[in-house]
């Protein structure tokens, strides 16, 4: 089996205390490939040190974060810009994220959120590369912005995906563009089971969004990149598929999402 955690903040300091156990609990999942994105200026280093230590098993992406967009938000674009145009060289950037709107934590920056999105999202044409999207309590303002600037050069997805079936269809009606499923699935209210009867499979990744959102039954404490595999099993239960064909679909949505090796 194998599986990509399409969405992991594995290089943040929740790991650093063992980082290295946290990678080998992926290899006994099944868990084989870890996409990175970055959040911030200051998180360049970590993302790169990872890659630099794992160069078969981690890739990376480079976005602002939209609750790290503040009042400097174009001088720390021009930062991540640069970081974007050197990649390592047998590890090029797989996607522009994690990009996108949050009024949860950071209404008050929603005009900065907005323009550094369309910045990135212009980036993400630029450079032929998919978009991965955050939107807490935003997908009308999330859609708004999509509705303007999609077309036939962006791909992407909503990555931890927690909105109801009316947005997972209004999501759907953009073209080579993908929803990501996590451990909201796992919960008993999380309302996801509906929204995974209504996509196709073959617009689904799966993700953790590792530290965070940890699956049942390690809700509430640190999440980590091998839980992908819970996360499988339950999409698996709830599309009454087996647990292979999960893997091998979603890990071939990532592959063609990414353009990732073929495992």
């Amino acid at each position: 089996m194998f599986l990509v955690d399409t969405h992991t903040h594995l290089y943040q300091p929740a790991f650093d205390a063992d980082r290295r156990d946290a990678m080998a609990r992926c290899e006994g999942a099944g868990v084989d490939l870890l996409l990175l994105p970055n959040i911030d200026v200051e998180s360049i280093p970590r993302v790169r040190d990872m890659l630099a230590k794992w160069p078969d098993r981690c890739r990376g992406m480079m976005g602002l974060h939209p609750c790290h967009v503040d009042a400097d938000w174009r001088d720390a674009l021009g930062g991540i810009e640069a970081a974007l145009d050197t990649p390592f060289p047998d590890s090029p950037w797989v996607a522009i994220g994690e990009i996108g709107l949050d009024l949860h934590w950071a209404a008050t920056t929603l005009p900065w959120q907005i323009e550094a999105l369309k910045v990135q999202l212009e980036w993400a044409k630029q450079r032929a590369l998919p978009a991965v999207i955050h939107v807490r309590n935003a997908f009308p303002e999330l859609f708004e912005v999509m509705d303007e600037v999609v077309d036939d050069r962006l791909t992407g997805v909503i990555h931890c995906f927690t909105g109801g079936v009316e947005e997972a269809r209004q999501a759907m009606k953009y073209p080579g563009w993908m929803i990501g499923i996590g451990g909201v699935s796992t919960y008993k209210n999380g309302g996801l089971d509906k929204v995974l009867l209504e996509v196709s499979l073959d617009r689904i990744v799966l993700e953790t969004d590792s530290p965070y959102l940890a699956p049942v039954p390690f809700r509430g404490k640190r999440n980590e990149s091998s839980h992908v595999r819970i996360v499988a099993q339950r999409v698996a239960e709830i599309l009454g598929l087996e647990l292979d064909e999960v893997a091998h679909r979603t890990t071939q949505n990532a592959v063609r999402l990414f353009n990732l090796p073929t495992p």
